[in-house]
């Protein structure tokens, strides 16, 4: 019998792209570290996704990208259907019908499941998908930390968006503060359309660290320097990474992220350290 098809990390981002087009391997990665999806493994550790893997991701963007919600809430309606029986897909070792008869019982009632779930699923009204992002913000401000975690720029930690009026609340902010730091492009939405924009967790890390800043008086304009630094840094990474980027190859990208990861720990080392002679410094004076 033949092994069933399957495909690498890299086939996968090229089957979705056309669909999300911010899909990367490193969030397709951060979904696996937080069990949303689990592939097979080589036993030199590569990945193997099956059909019902890309299924199951394509399933979890649409969730993301159509209706806002966060992963806490996919992973729940992904338990929901494993129980329904997973995500059906064509499968290639299954031998074909005889012209005539019957389809076996088991697939008969996956496809009623299927249809059952498919008329339970409620339609997602306006009012309804508002109420559920302002109870979700205060969660994902509960859960936004300064990690000193090796693998920061992995992923986001919830996948959850905001409004604007959501991040004020979550960061305990003023809308005169908020203007402040959208005015000194501390803060940056990720998605607008004609009616709102929506701000990722990165946004509402930014804002919480930024209010506290100004609870000790230090305004949003004297924070702009934080900024330059970072996109001055960044360029300087991309500097290192780009013979990397040139190869477009899923070894290639799966070693820039590595990189990107140990140099990005590596600054937040030097700075932390730099800091701390220089207070020293001060503090002796």
């Amino acid at each position: 019998m033949a092994a069933r098809a399957h495909v690498s990390i890299g086939d996968v981002l090229n089957q979705l792209r056309d669909e999300f087009s911010d899909i990367t391997i490193s969030k397709i990665r951060f979904l696996e570290s937080q069990g949303l999806v689990e592939p097979e493994r080589t036993p030199s550790g590569y990945r193997k996704f099956y059909p019902s893997d890309v299924e199951r991701l394509r399933f979890i963007l649409r969730e993301q990208k159509d209706n806002f919600l966060p992963l806490k809430v996919i992973k729940d309606r992904l338990d929901e259907i494993d129980r329904a029986g997973g995500f059906a897909v064509p499968d290639p070792e299954s031998e074909p019908e005889p012209a005539g008869e019957a389809r076996p019982a088991k697939a008969e009632k996956t496809s009623k499941r299927r249809s059952r779930k498919a008329l339970k699923e409620p339609v997602l009204f306006e009012e309804a998908r508002k109420a559920r992002e302002l109870a979700s913000a205060q969660a994902v401000a509960d859960k936004v930390i300064d990690s000193d975690a090796s693998d920061d720029l992995a992923g986001s930690p919830t996948g959850a968006s905001l409004t604007r009026a959501e991040l004020t609340k979550a960061a305990k902010l003023s809308e005169e503060e908020m203007s402040l730091l959208e005015e000194y492009g501390l803060v940056k939405p990720v998605h607008v359309t004609r009616d709102r924009a929506l701000f990722d967790e990165d946004a509402l890390e930014v804002a919480k660290i930024a209010a506290g800043f100004m609870r000790h008086g230090i305004e949003p304009r004297h924070l702009r320097m934080y900024r330059a630094f970072a996109e001055r840094e960044s360029a300087l990474f991309e500097q290192v990474l780009l013979p990397y980027r040139r190869q477009r190859n899923p070894e290639a990208n799966a070693r820039t992220a590595e990189a990107l990861v140990e140099l990005s720990t590596l600054g937040r080392q030097l700075r932390t350290a730099l800091l701390r002679q220089s207070v020293r410094r001060t503090l002796e004076q």
